[in-house]
């Protein structure tokens, strides 16, 4: 698909200049009766390979709406009409209108947002804008580019506890596990915190930059490099050893955020790590693998010729239009960075207590990617989870029915996973 130059194509757009158009904001008016939908509905612009995630406040004579990412905060909208189940919204930026032109299905807003010609569906579902937290449970440090922010779970009674750094995985994941580019929320990460606080052991966890509370780190696609990941966790382990609540300090991290927790442990010298549903190989083959059961030979041989040249720390100038997505300029630097770490490598250079954990119905990172590990770090201890899926949840073997817990936030974490983690932090950490 041909994208324009319009303010939604990537992350440094128009929308970091709006701190300077306030004065720009027009009241917003009345059109019809909003009171059936008042509230906050969170969602996002589907745009391919690029959602952008929103939230719209809807009041009884007004509404707003922010984008996190952009650094746009509560923005009025210049135009609010609600006939039947029908919703229409607009807003005016810089001379521009931009329209959202949706349909209202129980808890759920679907519809088409139009810019410049240029047309996308947009889902948005009621939800809160951002979880309150106790200030207690809000923590900060400092990083490369300013402050990030976290959450504490914390366990009842006296400590100190041992705390465990929780990395997310790849994408756009936040702190909870959810991912603005999927439906829903699976909570995933939200419920290990607080299962392990119930057990006694404390974590944080963070969104990471360019995500949620941290969406202002983003910076430009082209200036982002796989060490920040590892520094920002690096800095996390660090800032917890200064804490007197704490005794011990690990690191759990989930799938890319596995090869990150891996070289931070080294870098910050943590006490213990856990991977959960960590590649085994470098990213190249798990990238290829992925891609073999999508494209034809052409672009397949395409796609291992880009890989190598990256793998070499060379950018390549000529992409095919159907690998854009993939391997566009912008993000070639960040891959160069990554191809650069091999998870078998890095485990065997981490002489810390190890625990590797795999659920057996996981369809993005299969049960090899432990085994493969292990072999690598012979002394590790291995934890295959019964039915567990991606996202820790117990799941059917088909896939469609994997895949749909991962919009059911209701869903418990798969049985064992917890003991499991529990036994080895009694063991090393506690």
């Amino acid at each position: 698909m041909k994208k324009l130059a319009i303010i939604f194509t990537s992350i440094a757009m128009v929308f970091l200049l709006l701190a300077a158009c306030s004065k720009e904001k027009e009241e917003a008016t009345e059109m019809g009766s909003l009171e059936s939908i008042e509230g906050v509905w969170e969602g996002s612009i589907n745009i391919p390979e690029q959602p952008l995630p929103i939230v719209v406040e809807f009041e009884a004579d007004k509404g707003m709406i922010s984008i996190p990412v952009q650094g746009l905060n509560d923005y009025p909208l210049s135009n609010t009409e609600l006939n039947g189940s029908d919703v229409l919204f607009d807003m005016n930026i810089q001379g521009q209108k931009l329209t959202f032109d949706g349909k209202v299905e129980k808890e759920k807003i679907t519809g088409t947002f139009t810019q410049q010609g240029q047309t996308f569906p947009f889902e948005i579902v009621r939800g809160s804008k951002e979880e309150e937290v106790e200030k207690d449970r809000l923590v900060e440090v400092k990083v490369e580019g300013g402050a990030m922010s976290g959450q504490l779970e914390i366990p009842s009674g006296e400590g100190p506890f041992p705390v465990m750094v929780i990395i997310a995985g790849s994408g756009p994941t936040d702190r909870n596990g959810n991912s603005i580019a999927l439906p829903g929320k699976n909570n995933s990460l939200k419920m290990l915190a607080e299962d392990l606080a119930a057990e006694g052991v404390a974590t944080i966890r963070y969104d990471k930059r360019g995500v949620g509370k941290n969406a202002s780190l983003a910076g430009k696609e082209e200036d982002l490099r796989f060490d920040q990941y590892i520094d920002d966790a690096a800095a996390w382990v660090q800032f917890a050893k200064e804490d007197e609540r704490f005794s011990k300090v690990g690191i759990i991290g989930h799938s890319e955020g596995s090869l990150i927790g891996m070289v931070a442990s080294q870098k910050a010298n943590a006490d213990a790590f856990i991977s959960i549903a960590g590649a085994g190989r470098p990213i190249e083959q798990v990238l290829l693998e992925q891609l073999k059961a999508q494209f034809p030979a052409n672009l397949m041989e395409e796609s291992t010729n880009i890989l190598e040249k990256l793998k070499q720390g060379e950018q390549v100038k000529t992409v095919s239009s159907e690998l854009q997505s993939l391997f566009r300029q912008s993000v070639q630097p960040y891959m160069i960075s990554w191809l650069q770490y091999d998870p078998a490598e890095q485990l065997q250079k981490l002489n810390k207590p190890i625990l590797l954990v795999n659920g057996n119905l996981d369809i993005q990172v299969p049960v090899k990617d432990a085994e493969l590990l292990h072999e690598a770090k012979k002394d590790s201890d291995l934890l295959i989870v019964d039915k567990m899926n991606h996202i820790l949840k117990e799941a059917p073997a088909d896939r469609e029915g994997n895949i749909a817990t991962y919009s059911n936030p209701d869903l418990p974490l798969a049985t064992g996973l917890i003991d499991g983690i529990v036994e080895f932090l009694e063991v090393h950490v506690k």
